[in-house]
């Protein structure tokens, strides 16, 4: 059972897709795609995380920009504010980061090395789990007779 970021990036990994700060939307929606995931990191020239573009934000830039997005630079259409969390933050914490935030993905930063990144659906699938050995153990300690 998952309880911190460090548990879930110990099953599910630590690749993270990134690109410099220097690439276009066209770029981001092209590694999008071909690797199947929401999001991509934007780091700087020394690999420490300056944004997150989401697919999200790639609909909104061609929703007004229109086609010509594809050469935007990607700083144009990251989020800035994007939160990161440590491998030792509890997965309710960042649970409910990500709620009040409306945040779909965290990547995980320690002394401002990108460590991993964890979805949203990383994070139900943690506390799924976690709801599941409960009831498991529930189930075993009624049919003890206790």
């Amino acid at each position: 059972m998952a309880t911190t970021i460090g548990d879930i990036l110990k099953d599910k990994g630590t690749e993270v897709a990134t690109l410099g700060s220097t690439a276009v939307v066209g770029e981001v929606a092209a590694l999008l795609r071909a690797q199947g995931i929401g999001a991509v990191v934007i780091v700087d020239d020394a690999d420490e995380v300056v944004g997150l573009v989401s697919e999200r934000d790639v609909v909104h830039a061609l929703a007004e920009q229109g086609e010509e997005v594809r050469l935007t630079p990607v700083v144009e259409v990251m989020s800035r504010d994007t939160p990161t969390c440590t491998r030792a933050a509890r997965v309710d914490d960042v649970a409910a980061l990500m709620t009040q935030g409306r945040h779909r993905h965290v990547p995980v930063v320690e002394d401002e090395e990108l460590l991993g990144i964890v979805s949203v659906g990383d994070v139900v699938r943690s506390r799924m789990d976690a709801l599941t050995e409960t009831a498991d153990h529930l189930r075993a300690y009624v049919a003890r007779g206790y």
